[in-house]
């Protein structure tokens, strides 16, 4: 079972990566957004990854994995960081193209964001000696704050969507944590989270999984902001 890890990696890619290319999505055309962003998001995430796992806050089973490794981390924890994002990125901007209309109002983001931070400030407030949730939430507080303040309209697409992205992500972390499997292919020190799960899966994970793709999302906003408007010179003359 070494290709597990390796397996779920593909497999959440592969549809994505086909249907970059259909007319209506042309995915491949943000690629130049996408993997900057991604990369700058890999440089905060991978370090965190690193020293959680060289200090016993969660680990990988060598059962399911492939025994390369870049650094102290297993090849496929590297391609979690890329193959997980695109998938996710892809379908965000999917139902940006395809159902634009699939928004949250200013006055639902707002609950949202202001029932979400409460919930987070509470938590690191009582459980700031957790290693994986202080770390986690702390980030997720700070990152929901700058991106409501200054970029609220990427809340009102990106929330919708990434509450339906949930149900695969549940599934996919469910394999990792051990759901449908003998043994867990990523386990946790549960001393250093709040020993909460959905299924077999870490609350803490969902932050997890809110604040990486957010992460990645905005920047590729920014990146195509900064881009010059191309001014058509038919039109033009």
């Amino acid at each position: 079972m070494w290709h597990l890890y390796f397996l779920l990696n593909i497999a959440t890619l592969s549809i994505p990566f086909i249907f970059s290319f259909h007319p209506k999505l042309k995915f491949y055309k943000l690629w130049k957004y996408f993997f900057p962003a991604t990369f700058i998001m890999m440089a905060f995430f991978i370090p965190w990854d690193i020293i959680f796992t060289l200090n016993g806050f969660w680990g990988f089973n060598e059962t399911y994995l492939s025994g390369i490794k870049l650094g102290t981390l297993p090849v496929e924890e590297w391609m979690f960081f890329i193959c997980i994002p695109y998938a996710c990125l892809f379908t965000v901007y999917s139902f940006k193209n395809l159902v634009p209309k699939f928004s949250f109002s200013n006055t639902t983001t707002s609950i949202i964001y202001y029932t979400l931070q409460t919930v987070l400030i509470v938590a690191l407030i009582y459980f700031y000696d957790r290693w994986y949730t202080a770390v986690n939430f702390g980030y997720a507080v700070v990152l929901l704050a700058i991106v409501y303040n200054y970029k609220r309209e990427a809340l009102n697409t990106f929330l919708p969507v990434f509450l339906v992205l949930l149900i695969p992500f549940f599934i996919v972390n469910g394999f990792l944590t051990g759901s449908w499997i003998e043994n867990q292919v990523v386990w946790y020190n549960d001393a250093e989270n709040l020993g909460i799960r959905i299924g077999t899966v870490p609350i803490e994970d969902s932050i997890y999984a809110l604040t990486m793709l957010l992460t990645v999302y905005v920047l590729m906003e920014k990146f195509k902001e900064s881009q010059p408007v191309k001014v058509d010179k038919a039109r033009k003359k």
